[in-house]
């Protein structure tokens, strides 16, 4: 029986690496997660380096020697953003694969595999709503998208900014702000700061590491 893959998962939330290692944990056979990063470097060994972009630089942005500490066989993106141009330079950069959040945690793992083996992984279009794992305001309804501008929003991004950062027209911006504002009862931009502060919008620094 061949060993699992080795797997850390970085984003600059707790609960979006955490969801995402619980919906993996089922398939501990096939992907062992051994380290859990938000803003802090690669400290252990792995086969693949799970980078999740919700509420950071987008992959085609990111310095993957620096991600990966010298220390990840393969970097691969996570990422509901799926635009054909944003995938090609991402994987210009060095990215090794990029998978859309649309898939089950069945096919993430089976798409882990592949990447480990040597494929270069590419996403399907996918214009499915329902996306993977956990990420802050969904208990409250938010969508990913919803939730990842109102991230930006409480890390001070302007609308033209968040819009360039997300791949999306301003005007789509603004709708998804305008509904993110109605499911948490806020009306203007401070306010909604306030919000994203008080309920885990800001970005966490901690690693959690497998006990061996």
């Amino acid at each position: 029986m061949s060993k699992p893959v080795r797997i850390a998962i970085a984003n600059d939330y707790v609960v979006v690496v955490a969801g995402v290692a619980a919906a993996l944990a089922p398939y501990a056979d096939r992907v062992e997660v051994v380290e859990l990063d938000s803003r802090m470097p690669l400290a252990t060994p792995v086969d693949v380096l799970l980078y999740d972009t919700f509420g950071q630089i987008q992959a085609d942005s990111i310095d993957v020697d620096a991600l990966s500490h010298g220390l990840a066989g393969r970097v691969v993106a996570f990422s509901w953003n799926v635009e054909p141009e944003l995938v090609k330079r991402a994987l210009e950069t060095g990215v090794n694969g990029y998978i859309p959040k649309s898939v089950t945690a069945e096919e993430l793992v089976d798409l882990i595999e592949r990447v480990h083996a040597g494929e270069q992984v590419v996403p399907a279009v996918d214009e499915s709503e329902e996306n993977f794992g956990a990420w802050p305001g969904r208990e409250l309804g938010l969508t990913d998208r919803e939730a990842e501008i109102l991230a930006l929003i409480t890390q001070g991004y302007s609308n033209d900014e968040i819009a360039r950062h997300v791949y999306l027209g301003i005007n789509t911006v603004k709708t998804h702000i305008r509904k993110a504002y109605r499911k948490i009862g806020v009306s203007r931009r401070a306010e909604a700061v306030l919000w994203g502060i008080d309920h885990g919008f800001r970005p966490d620094t901690e690693r959690r590491m497998r006990n061996r």
